[in-house]
Formats: structure tokens, C-alpha cells, sequence
């Protein structure tokens, strides 16, 4: 509950009774937040000063800059190509071929086959270490478009995606009117949007089914998103 609250915050700081009042709306009490804000100091997770907490853990501030460039979804023109990253280290430990997995997942690329990985060459790519010294990366390939449909579950990601739209659009009147019974349901979805943000291929437009909700998920949950965070100010200034 912290880590989600923290990580929807920009910057990513908040007072303690802040985080405090956050977690009653779903019926924790205060000194279980105040333990739990304890032990992720100590874990180097937050750091605390003048009663205010700051997002430190590396994992972490990784995953909010993960989710925010998700949420923005900022492409290039697609002109046809791929990437490709071959994985050419012959020697691996279990540790460093889970990270290396977890690292090419993140950056959107799929498994073509065993240790070759790709996507469409209209993203912005930063590689970090582990990648540019397993992996061979080849810009410029050809692969056949209709794979894409086979790399990625594009069907599941879009009934979800619509699931969640309508899901914002319930809670949405509720929230804009001022309703703050809304607001623990409203976080629930508000986390759920954001994790659904990271699954997005972010795919050109020639190779999504026609109908894509992802081009209308991000529109709508910025309204949602607007509309939450005005009820939550107020929330939080009526119960100081």
C-alpha cells in the first residue's frame, strides 16, 4: 500500500500521515502503516526525514520510471524494422539469465526463439549493461508483421484494457462528484491501469487488431486520474 501510493506520487514524497490516512481508506491502522513505513527504511526502500518519506530503493524508483514512461507511451514512425537482441554469452548463472530475461520483458522486447528477442523498431531503446555485453542488438531486421500476433497475447491485453475503461467509467461520476466512498475502489483501479500500462507492446498501429483500446485507455484514465487525485486532496484535508 505505501510502495503503490508512493509510486503514483510525483515526486514520489509524501508526509507519514498522509501515507497514514492513504492506508485507513482500506482499514489498516495507523500502527501497522507506522511498522510497515519502519521496516522499509530499514530495507533502504524509503528514506525519512522531518516526517516526510522519499522513495529511495533502486527497484523501485526504477519501476515508477518504468510506469511513467508507460503511461506516456511515446513511440517513433515505424518504417517496417525490428530490433533484434541475440544473446551471445555462452557462460550464465541462473541470477544473471533471469535478469537478463526480466531487462529484454521490460523493454517490450518478446522471445522469437530461444535467445532472440524482438519488437518493432518504433520505441526509444536505453540499454542497460547486462543486455549490451550478453546480446548482440540488430537494428534493421525483417520479420514477418504477422508474428507480432503470436509475441504478444494482443487479444488478452485488449479485453483487459476494455475491462478497465469500463471499470474507470463506473467509478468516474462517483469520483467527479466528490464521492469519497469511491476512493479505495478508485486506488485498486488506478494500480491495476498502471501495471496494465507496463504490459503494453506498445505496437506500431499497422500490427494491433483494429479497435485497439490502448489508443482510448490512456485518455481515459487521465481524466480518471484527475478526478481521483482532486477527491483525494480533499479527503485528506478533511481528515487532518
Amino acid at each position: 500500500m505505501v510502495a503503490s501510493t508512493l509510486l503514483g506520487t510525483q515526486p514520489p514524497v509524501l508526509p507519514g500521515r498522509v501515507l497514514v490516512r492513504a492506508a485507513a481508506l482500506f482499514g489498516i491502522s495507523e500502527g501497522a502503516t507506522r511498522v510497515a513505513l519502519s521496516r522499509m527504511v530499514a530495507a533502504g526502500e524509503l528514506a525519512t526525514s522531518d516526517g516526510t518519506y522519499r522513495l529511495t530503493g533502486p527497484r523501485l524508483l526504477e519501476r515508477q520510471a518504468r510506469q511513467a514512461a508507460s503511461r506516456a507511451a511515446t513511440t517513433k514512425p515505424w518504417r517496417g524494422g525490428w530490433v533484434l537482441a541475440i544473446v551471445v554469452a555462452e557462460r550464465r548463472d541462473a541470477a544473471e539469465r533471469a535478469e537478463l530475461r526480466d531487462r529484454l520483458a521490460a523493454a517490450r522486447l518478446a522471445e522469437l526463439r530461444e535467445g532472440v528477442w524482438a519488437r518493432p523498431e518504433n520505441l526509444d531503446l536505453a540499454w542497460p549493461p547486462i543486455v549490451t555485453s550478453h546480446c548482440t542488438i540488430v537494428t534493421g531486421a525483417h520479420v514477418d508483421p504477422a508474428l507480432a500476433a503470436t509475441l504478444w497475447d494482443l487479444d488478452g491485453w485488449a479485453r483487459t484494457a476494455s475491462d478497465l475503461r469500463a471499470a474507470m467509467a463506473e467509478l468516474l461520476g462517483p469520483l467527479e462528484r466528490g464521492d469519497t466512498s469511491a476512493l479505495a475502489d478508485g486506488f485498486v483501479t488506478s494500480a491495476a491501469v498502471l501495471r496494465h500500462f507496463q504490459a503494453d507492446p506498445l505496437l506500431p498501429d499497422e500490427l494491433v487488431p483494429e479497435g485497439w483500446p490502448g489508443h482510448d485507455l490512456r485518455p481515459d484514465y487521465d481524466r480518471f486520474d484527475a478526478a481521483y487525485r482532486a477527491v483525494l486532496r480533499e479527503w485528506f484535508r478533511s481528515n487532518r
